[in-house]
């Protein structure tokens, strides 16, 4: 990992987290150490005015934002290669585009693979602002040393990581053991401040009850959440009561699935009472727009979802833009004929629901005051009008969503600094990308 340097961020606009709300103002911040060490408040006219001297000052933010990290709650490293594949099989449903494409690839990938579609999928995360992210990782036959391969480039990125492997009947039984065994062993011999586990299950339709019955008893023995695909189509419901007579939502609570550090993904098919049963067990849903709209699934009714369940968001590997998933969240909103108050009300409860949510997994996630962890972006937008506590949430939808991430700084290092990645040849990594991707291509061949 990089050595902590010492350096100052001067005329930033800094938004730093003050219980559920976001309060900005103008100054500076001195990083020691990895930590904030001290902030300056600054009047933002004498800025403008060109009253406040900046040479060989530090880094100077020139009036843009300063917000912390954005995080990835649903990412899926594995697809990252799967760009330009010459699939000509069915994808005319769900369930087609999850066995002729995904459930083909993931057994096609090798260590190899698995390593450099984790290094593709860290610098889009890095270039997008994303330094912390919960993958839900799957190849069935290179499992042993998968998460372990993902970890070791997480941590030389500095990037945080929540891992998981994806458990799953569809394989036969001796792989599925396999899967459980990867979480349980990257769990025990992997995780600490930096690198979290769960329990990665596929889906409710691809497993059995006796596999479940398994994860129950691990949860409970390692304190885990799991990190499950639910009613992302129509299909998990009508499979899952085909195969095994219950809908998913009844099978995760029968087997106590389901708890507060519990991550439920897309959850697009649910009634009013599965809201209701989740909303009492503290589990999450994370919502990934992008992935819904593509694979043609159909959308949650998002103002159906009880307040009393945290809204996260994810890509679901698709890309690394989470800003992009928060701005489609608002806009569907809006499509669904919320009204302003309530869309704003909803994103905004989303956004600290994601804060509060991150702080299971990583309690010293910061919120940009002094002794915090030295992890924050600068957004490439400089308000053209005033920036407060009030008017926050209008320059943060309709202005700072649609700009790139400028600089990045994690742990009180640049990862990131004027669009330029820092400590990482990027145009060289992809060389060795491209030459994995290769392989996986002539797969198909």
């Amino acid at each position: 990992m990089a050595k902590k340097h010492s350096f100052k961020i001067v005329n930033a606009w800094i938004c730093r987290i003050d219980n559920n709300s976001v309060v900005p103002f103008f100054g500076d911040l001195e990083i020691e150490h990895g930590k904030i060490a001290r902030i300056f408040k600054r009047n933002f006219s004498d800025y403008i005015d060109k009253k406040l001297n900046t040479v060989n000052s530090g880094y100077n933010a020139g009036g843009r934002i300063l917000t912390v990290p954005l995080v990835n709650f649903h990412d899926h490293f594995y697809s990252r290669l799967a760009k330009g594949l010459p699939n000509k099989k069915p994808m005319n449903n769900f369930q087609n585009v999850l066995k002729n494409l995904w459930w083909d690839l993931d057994k096609k990938l090798t260590l190899d693979m698995v390593e450099a579609s984790a290094r593709m999928a860290v610098i889009e995360a890095i270039k997008n602002g994303v330094t912390y992210i919960f993958d839900h990782h799957s190849s069935p036959n290179a499992t042993d040393g998968s998460l372990e391969k993902i970890a070791e480039v997480l941590l030389e990125s500095s990037i945080r990581g929540a891992l998981c492997f994806e458990t799953t009947d569809r394989n036969g039984a001796a792989l599925s053991k396999a899967g459980l065994e990867e979480n349980i062993n990257f769990l025990k011999n992997y995780s600490s401040s930096n690198l979290k586990s769960l329990l990665g299950l596929h889906a409710s339709f691809t497993l059995s009850d006796d596999t479940l019955a398994e994860a129950s008893e691990l949860i409970e023995e390692y304190d885990l959440g799991i990190h499950i695909h639910l009613c992302e189509d129509k299909s998990d419901r009508t499979l899952s009561k085909q195969y095994t007579d219950h809908l998913p939502v009844k099978r995760l609570i029968k087997n106590k699935l389901l708890n507060g550090k519990s991550i439920l993904g897309h959850g697009v098919f649910l009634t009013q009472k599965e809201y209701y049963q989740i909303a009492a067990s503290g589990s999450a849903l994370v919502y990934n727009p992008d992935s819904n709209m593509n694979n043609a699934v159909g959308l949650p009714v998002y103002s159906k979802v009880p307040k009393l369940i945290p809204v996260l968001f994810g890509t679901d590997g698709m890309h690394a833009n989470v800003a992009k998933s928060m701005k489609q969240y608002f806009l569907l909103l809006r499509n669904q004929k919320n009204s302003f108050e309530d869309s704003f009300s909803l994103f905004i409860k989303s956004y600290f629901d994601q804060i509060n949510f991150v702080k299971k997994y990583f309690d010293d996630f910061p919120s940009i005051t002094v002794n915090d962890r030295a992890d924050f972006i600068i957004w490439d937008y400089i308000p053209p009008t005033p920036i407060n506590e009030t008017n926050f949430w209008g320059h943060f939808i309709y202005g700072i969503l649609e700009r790139n991430v400028k600089s990045v700084v994690q742990d009180g290092n640049f990862l990131m600094k004027d669009f330029q990645l820092v400590g990482v040849d990027d145009t060289e990594a992809f060389k060795e990308i491209h030459k994995q991707g290769m392989k996986l291509f002539s797969l198909y061949k």
